[in-house]
Formats: C-alpha cells, sequence, structure tokens
C-alpha cells in the first residue's frame, strides 16, 4: 500500500498546496485524486504570484486587462476560474463525505485581514462569485483576524483559519468558530458550517536551525504538532463541544501547512511521517507530495495526550529558545510575508496587463 494511502485509512486527508492552471489543463490535478489519494486543494496569494510572473495567465490577463479591470478584481477572476475548476474536480469526494471533504480555499486580500466588516463583506461576496459549496475563505488566525472568523461563521461562510503556529493559536481560532456556531444555533440557523484550523509546521524548525544542539534540529514542530492535536482531541471531548454536535454542529477539522522539508539533512517527508493522525488533514506540496508517494512510510498515529512534546519543547526553552514568543513571531513574520507576496503579485498584474495591452 502507498504512503499516500496508508494515511487516509488512518484517517488523515491529504490534500495539495498548490494550484496553476498548467495543473488544471494537463490532468495532473485528476491524477493526483484517482493515484494519490488527494481529497481537497490549498492556494495563496504566493502561489498564484509564482504562477502568474511564469507567464501561464497572459491570455487571460490580456482579456481581462483590455476590458478596464482593476487588478485586484482582475486576480480573483483567474482565481475563482481555477478554483471552480478544482471545487468541480473534488464535488464528488464532497458530495460523498457530506460536506466533510472535497474542500479547495480562496485568501481574501491580507490589506484588509485587520478589518472585520471589509473581511466578512469580501468573503461573503467572493464565495457567491465562486458559486461553490466547497470553497472555504482564508481568513488569518491572528488577534485581529479572530472576530471577522467568529463573523463570518455565523454569516454560513466556510472558512480556513490560516496563519496559526500554536496550540493557544489554535484554542483561539476554535474558540471563534464555536461561538459563530454557537451564535447560530441561538438565531435558529444551521449549525454545520465548514471550517478547517491551519498550522503550519516547518518553518518552526527552520527558525531554531541554527540555535539548537544537534539532536534537537527539526524536533521543535512534530512537539508544537503534539501539543496542538492534543489541545484538537480535549476539545472534542469537550462539554461544549459534546452540546454543539448534539444539535448538529461539525467539529472544526485540524490541518497541517507548511509540510516541505526545509533542512536538507532531513527526510524529505519528515511532516508526513511524523504528524498522521485521525479526524486531521495534511496540505502538501506537489515536490512533497510525489516524494512521499514515491518512497514514504506513514508513521504510527500521533498520541491523543501530546506524547513526549512537553519535554522536547522544555529541552528547547533550556536551549534558549522563548517558544511563546518565537510563536508571535512567526505568526506575525508569515503574516508580513502574505501581504509582500499579495503586493508582488499586484505589481506583477500590473506589469503583464501594462505590457500586453500595449
Amino acid at each position: 500500500m502507498k504512503a499516500t494511502q496508508r494515511l487516509h485509512e488512518l484517517g488523515q486527508s491529504l490534500w495539495l498546496d498548490n494550484i496553476t492552471r498548467e495543473l488544471l489543463d494537463s490532468g495532473q490535478l485528476q491524477e493526483y485524486i484517482d493515484d494519490y489519494s488527494v481529497t481537497g486543494l490549498t492556494s495563496n496569494p504566493a502561489i498564484f504570484d509564482k504562477a502568474i510572473a511564469a507567464g501561464g495567465y497572459d491570455d487571460a490577463i490580456q482579456e481581462k486587462a483590455a476590458s478596464g479591470m482593476d487588478r485586484e478584481a482582475l486576480f480573483f477572476e483567474l482565481a475563482i476560474e481555477d478554483l471552480r475548476r478544482a471545487a468541480d474536480a473534488f464535488a464528488a469526494i464532497h458530495e460523498r463525505t457530506a460536506g466533510v471533504d472535497g474542500w479547495v480555499s480562496l485568501e481574501v486580500s491580507p490589506l484588509i485581514a485587520y478589518d472585520t466588516e471589509s473581511t466578512v463583506r469580501a468573503a461573503k461576496s467572493l464565495r457567491e462569485q465562486a458559486g461553490r459549496d466547497n470553497l472555504f475563505i482564508k481568513i488569518p488566525g491572528t488577534a485581529e483576524g479572530l472576530p471577522a472568523i467568529e463573523e463570518a461563521i455565523f454569516a454560513g461562510v466556510p472558512v480556513n483559519v490560516t496563519l496559526l503556529f500554536s496550540a493557544d493559536h489554535y484554542r483561539d481560532a476554535a474558540d471563534a468558530y464555536l461561538r459563530g456556531i454557537e451564535r447560530r444555533i441561538e438565531s435558529d440557523l444551521s449549525p454545520v458550517v465548514g471550517s478547517v484550523a491551519s498550522v503550519f509546521m516547518s518553518r518552526w524548525d527552520v527558525a531554531v536551525l541554527d540555535q539548537v544542539p544537534t539532536e534537537l534540529e527539526d524536533t521543535l514542530a512534530l512537539a508544537v504538532g503534539l501539543k496542538t492535536y492534543q489541545a484538537y482531541r480535549e476539545l472534542m471531548e469537550s462539554d461544549r463541544w459534546q452540546r454543539l454536535e448534539g444539535a448538529g454542529a461539525r467539529m472544526q477539522r485540524l490541518l497541517w501547512a507548511s509540510t516541505s522539508t526545509k533542512d536538507p539533512k532531513a527526510p524529505d517527508d519528515l511532516y508526513l511521517h511524523c504528524l498522521g493522525a485521525p479526524f486531521t488533514i495534511n496540505t502538501v506540496p506537489e515536490e512533497t507530495l510525489r516524494a512521499f508517494y514515491d518512497h514514504g512510510h506513514a508513521g504510527e498515529p500521533m498520541p491523543m495526550d501530546g506524547g513526549d512534546a512537553n519535554a522536547t519543547i522544555a529541552a528547547h526553552e533550556q536551549a534558549g529558545i522563548d517558544v511563546r514568543a518565537l510563536a508571535a513571531k512567526l505568526q506575525a513574520d508569515a503574516a508580513t510575508g502574505f501581504v509582500n507576496a499579495w503586493n508582488d503579485l499586484m505589481s506583477i498584474i500590473d506589469r503583464q496587463s501594462a505590457a500586453l495591452t500595449a
């Protein structure tokens, strides 16, 4: 049995962290669905930035720019065209799993991520424009983004909460989701609104690689993942969730993001081998997916009690790593990175629009 199928048997969904028009046109996405056990897809501005810069969207940009469309509207038109096709490719999975799996994701502009009203308005508009039931709107799980997550869930907009880095970040995101569901129940609305909480992994190990002893290299992300999974399972067992589940709600699923190995000394399937767990999702870039399919191995399921995470985190603290402060820095840096990628994307669209319409 291939490792990708083994994760599926374990109860973990495997999603692709990429989308391009070429991926759709070539039939490669369908191959991943058919042969690699891929059951969903995520995207972000950086992914589209690379694809558009490579020239794969020149004809579409020329046509839309000639119509006078502004750059942000042009980008969302391009992205939604692709994501509609991807959503249709996963529609059978979405239907077969009664909406648990088979999702694709589109991110709101990070420039409005700290404005609750604008974010919720954009989330509603983008979902309506896409016209697909299996589309998540990605909203950052920063302190400023949490109110928008609650409001979007209350409004019935499925949300992929992104930019989470720790168990504390996850708890805050889950709380925002639960508040939105609780308000829906109080208002006699359906308690079924899809959501995932995306926790980033590899950046932890990159951040401390040159600061810890050799024996601690490439161990911090897994420890953080174990603590987060422990928090996830504790919430599943809580009285608060049991009441909501009894009212018909569905659990917000935990998703592992940033799962390509950055350390050349570490196994290329590190964050797939070590993060297998029921009721979770692992979203991976193409290169990592192919490597895992070719020669990867699924490890034992993650323990629900956090395993040896506390000891590993304590060892990092003794080595001088302030783990809580690092979580805050990683989130802030990632938020800045998303803004930079967005601005770069808008600049590329401007340049290509001008060149192609000249």
